[in-house]
Formats: C-alpha cells, sequence, structure tokens
C-alpha cells in the first residue's frame, strides 16, 4: 500500500472513529479552563480581602452622630436585624465592637472580643440569628448577646435606647480596651 493510500485510510479510520465516539476535544477547552480557573482565584481572592468569607454582617465604621461623651446611631438602622462592627480609636488601640437586633426585637451591643479568645483578635461574624467565634467557631444566638458575660460569650457593651438613638457611652467603650491590647 502506497503512502497515499495509507493516509486515506487512516483518515477513513479516523472518521469513523470521530462519527461513533464523537468529535475529538477542542484545543479551546485548556483555555477555557484556565479562563474559569482564574476567574475563580479572582473571584477567591476578592471575596477574602474584603473579609466576606462566613460573613453576612454589614460592616459600619463610624457613629452617625459623636461628641466627646457618647456616640449614637439612628435605632432604624438596625432594623434589617444585621450586625454592623464600628471601631473607636483609643490612643493606640482600635477598640470594636458591634450592634444588631436581635430577633426579639431589642438592639443589642457587645464587643467584638470575648474573655476567651480575644488575644486571637479574631472577633464574630453574624450567620442567621446568630453570631459566631472566627476563633473557636462557638455560636452565640441574638437574644443571648448583651445578657450572658464571661467566657466565650461575646463581652457585653451598655447601651441605651433614646428618643429613637442608640446611645453608647464613650467611657462604656474605652471599658473594652482591655480585649484589644495585644502589646
Amino acid at each position: 500500500m502506497s503512502k497515499k493510500n495509507k493516509k486515506k485510510n487512516q483518515d477513513k479510520i479516523a472518521a469513523k472513529k470521530a462519527a461513533v465516539l464523537g468529535t475529538p476535544k477542542s484545543r479551546k477547552l485548556p483555555l477555557i479552563a484556565g479562563l474559569i480557573a482564574a476567574a475563580v482565584i479572582v473571584g477567591a481572592a476578592v471575596f477574602i480581602a474584603t473579609g466576606t468569607s462566613n460573613n453576612d454582617t454589614a460592616v459600619a465604621t463610624a457613629p452617625t452622630s459623636t461628641n466627646s461623651s457618647f456616640v449614637s446611631f439612628p435605632a432604624s438602622m438596625f432594623d434589617d436585624g444585621k450586625a454592623r462592627h464600628f471601631e473607636h480609636v483609643d490612643g493606640k488601640h482600635t477598640i470594636k465592637y458591634f450592634i444588631l437586633k436581635s430577633s426579639d426585637g431589642v438592639i443589642r451591643a457587645a464587643f467584638d472580643a470575648c474573655d476567651v479568645c480575644w488575644p486571637a483578635g479574631k472577633g464574630y461574624y453574624q450567620e442567621g440569628d446568630h453570631m459566631v467565634c472566627r476563633n473557636c467557631g462557638r455560636r452565640f444566638a441574638s437574644v443571648r448577646i448583651n445578657e450572658v458575660k464571661g467566657g466565650c460569650n461575646p463581652a457585653p457593651l451598655n447601651r441605651n435606647v433614646k428618643n429613637g438613638q442608640l446611645v453608647i457611652q464613650i467611657k462604656d467603650i474605652q471599658e473594652g480596651r482591655q480585649y484589644f491590647d495585644f502589646g
């Protein structure tokens, strides 16, 4: 058999094989798979960098009103039940706390730390009606925040609601300094 006939025969066999087994894989497949993998990696990096992994917690950094003795927020800001995290800079310490409206309708506040896990400096994130410790994974029902003290419970932060405003005294925020002294 000549080389020409051999080539034709191989082409026929390849065509039959393709018809039976399906068309051969496209060379574009590795390129598409690579682009999808790159998109997933970039998406994961953005997800991690923004701190939203395992976190449906809304984030805020400043109260709506502040003076030398207190901070205040409109109580309606918490009607959606989402925890909001805040920071108070006190000299060399950044004191972190969160506020949420629990499932029983009470606005609650706590430091973003507890008596046990505070050295890890990881705080809490919200998962449904619970706050979850980022260090040990313990879950705390929203109705228990600001009620239960000690152990791995979020450390309570005093607060009051007056005339539709949630008010927290600066001196009460400063009492949480111990949870954010990593020096």
